[in-house]
C-alpha cells in the first residue's frame, strides 16, 4: 500500500506516482513544486512566462488578502491566504534563484539575521525593562543604521512608492517628524485640514481640474496627518469606512428589493431615509 501522504491536494487530478510526492510535506515540498513549475521543460508554460514585475502585483493582492482575512475574523480563509502570500515569496525567490542573484535560504537568513539585530532585548544584552514607545524608537534607530549602511542618507530614502498612497503619505510624514519636521499638536492640523479644503473649493470654483487634483492630493495628504496626530492608522481608518459604507449601501439595496424596487428607480430622499435606517440599525443594542 502507498504510504505517502495525500492531503492537500485533489487525488483525482493528480499523479500519485509523481515524484513530488517523495518530498517531505512541508516547506521543501512547496520549493520542490515551484521549481517544477518553473522547469522549462515539463514547467507550467504560465509561470515559465512570469518574472518579477508581473508577479508583483499578485504579491500586492495576496497580502491585501491576508488584511481582509484578519479584518473578517475568518481563520479558515486567513490560513489559505497566508498559504498564497508564502507561495508568492517563494516564486520571487525561485526567480532569483535562476537569475543567479539569491535564492530562499538567503531570504530566510536574511530576514532571520534583522529579527535577532532588531531585537537586542530579546536575543542580546538590551534591557527588557523598556516601554513600547521605546522599543519602537529602538527599531527606528536600527532601521536607520542599517539605512545608512547602504548609503540612504535621506530622511526620506528607502520609503517605498508601491505602497498604498495612504501608508506611503504616512511613512514620509513619520520620517519627517524623526528630523523635527512636523505640527506641534493635532488641533493645528485640523486648522490645515480645514484650510486644505477651503483651497478645493476655491480650486473647483476657478481653477483647471490638474489644479483641482492637486489641491485634493494636499487635502488627503493633511488628512492622514492628522489621522497620525490622533494615533489612527490611516489605512485601517479608511478600510474601516469603505466596510461600513457597504454595509450600509447593502441595507438599502436589501430594503428596496423588500419593497420591489432598485437604487437606480429610487430618488435620493428615499435612499438618504434608507441609509439613517441603516445608521440607526447599527446602533440598536443586539441580544
Amino acid at each position: 500500500m502507498d504510504s505517502r501522504p495525500r492531503t492537500g491536494h485533489d487525488a483525482r487530478m493528480t499523479n500519485p506516482d509523481d515524484p513530488i510526492f517523495d518530498v517531505p510535506e512541508g516547506m521543501d515540498r512547496l520549493v520542490a513544486v515551484m521549481a517544477r513549475l518553473r522547469d522549462p521543460v515539463a514547467g507550467c508554460p504560465w509561470d515559465l512566462k512570469q518574472d518579477f514585475a508581473s508577479i508583483a502585483p499578485y504579491t500586492i493582492e495576496e497580502a491585501y488578502e491576508v488584511a481582509d482575512a484578519i479584518e473578517r475574523g475568518a481563520m479558515d480563509d486567513l490560513r489559505g491566504e497566508l498559504g498564497d502570500l508564502l507561495f508568492q515569496s517563494v516564486f520571487h525567490a525561485r526567480m532569483a534563484e535562476e537569475a543567479g542573484t539569491f535564492d530562499l535560504a538567503d531570504v530566510i537568513r536574511g530576514i532571520t539575521d534583522k529579527m535577532i539585530s532588531r531585537h537586542p532585548h530579546v536575543f542580546g544584552s538590551g534591557s527588557r525593562d523598556k516601554s513600547t514607545d521605546e522599543q519602537t524608537r529602538d527599531w527606528e534607530t536600527e532601521k536607520a543604521r542599517e539605512r545608512a549602511a547602504r548609503a540612504e542618507t535621506g530622511a526620506l530614502d528607502g520609503v517605498a512608492h508601491a505602497l498604498p498612497a495612504l501608508m506611503r503619505a504616512q511613512k514620509l510624514q513619520r520620517r519627517a517628524a524623526r528630523v523635527g519636521f512636523d505640527w506641534g499638536q493635532a488641533a493645528e492640523v485640523l486648522e490645515k485640514v480645514a484650510e486644505e479644503a477651503r483651497e478645493v473649493a476655491e480650486a473647483r470654483d476657478s481653477l483647471p481640474q490638474e489644479k483641482v487634483a492637486e489641491e485634493m492630493g494636499d487635502l488627503l495628504f493633511a488628512a492622514v496627518n492628522l489621522s497620525r496626530h490622533l494615533g489612527v492608522d490611516a489605512e485601517s481608518a479608511l478600510r474601516g469606512a469603505n466596510a461600513k459604507f457597504s454595509r450600509r449601501f447593502r441595507f438599502i439595496e436589501t430594503a428596496l428589493a423588500a419593497a420591489g424596487t432598485r437604487p437606480e428607480e429610487a430618488d435620493l430622499a428615499e435612499m438618504d431615509a434608507l441609509w439613517e435606517a441603516a445608521k440607526a440599525a447599527e446602533r440598536t443594542p443586539r441580544d
